[in-house]
């Protein structure tokens, strides 16, 4: 751990995982979705459905769909910026299990432009943050590093053309993490780089055969 982790960002309290972390949470959902979202179900978990209007999770978590940072000291009128803003939003209480982390989150998202997305992350401490799940396929995204996000037909190859795009493009990979539902099934693929990816490289990787979909995903930290 390095002394941010230990004391915490900057932000508006009461707390970092409730808080600050709840505000990231909310930053990497709409980035995932890939636009401010018009309508949002967010259904709470754990502590999260025990405590969040009392430590303020409920409009950090609208605070960072709108795109707001954890140190922004709008945070506590979320709300009010919401309705102005033409987001819609309701919260729920939901049981995700006993494996789920306690400050767990399921986003139900909506863009103006009809996509919809629904993403599974916790706030793990610290104000630090990780997606798990994303339209129903495992992930881990930290929003530490820009990322990209595949779904792709399970089939030898794949990878390889989607690494060498990245090279050719002279992006360096810093992680990659590969999850599939079966063998020759469903895939996803989730590439933290080192720099922000150009729009034209993601079209050229979306355009790569077995590729069913790409996205980028900006870091939040």
């Amino acid at each position: 751990m390095n002394i941010i982790d230990v004391i915490g960002p900057v932000m508006i309290g009461p707390s970092s995982s409730h808080t600050a972390g709840a505000v990231r949470l909310g930053l990497l959902a709409s980035s995932i979705l890939g636009a401010r979202p018009v309508k949002a179900e967010i259904h709470l978990h754990g502590s999260f459905a025990e405590t969040y209007q009392g430590h303020g999770t409920d409009m950090a978590l609208l605070a960072g769909l709108m795109g707001w940072l954890p140190d922004d000291e709008r945070i506590p009128q979320a709300a009010e910026y919401a309705a102005d803003a033409g987001l819609a939003y309701s919260y729920h209480k939901i049981d995700l299990g006993n494996k789920a982390h306690p400050n767990t989150v399921l986003f139900k998202l909506t863009s103006a432009g009809g996509s919809y997305c629904e993403i599974i992350g916790s706030s793990v401490g610290g104000g630090q943050v990780k997606v798990t799940e994303i339209d129903g396929f495992p992930v881990e995204l930290t929003g530490r590093l820009p990322a990209i996000l595949t779904v792709h037909v399970d089939a030898r190859g794949v990878i390889a053309l989607v690494t060498s795009t990245l090279a050719n493009a002279g992006v360096n990979i810093a992680t990659m993490r590969v999850f599939r539902s079966n063998k020759g099934g469903m895939a996803s693929m989730v590439i933290e780089c080192d720099q922000a990816v150009p729009q034209g490289i993601i079209n050229l990787i979306g355009a790569l055969q077995q590729i069913e979909s790409v996205r980028f995903i900006g870091s939040v930290l």
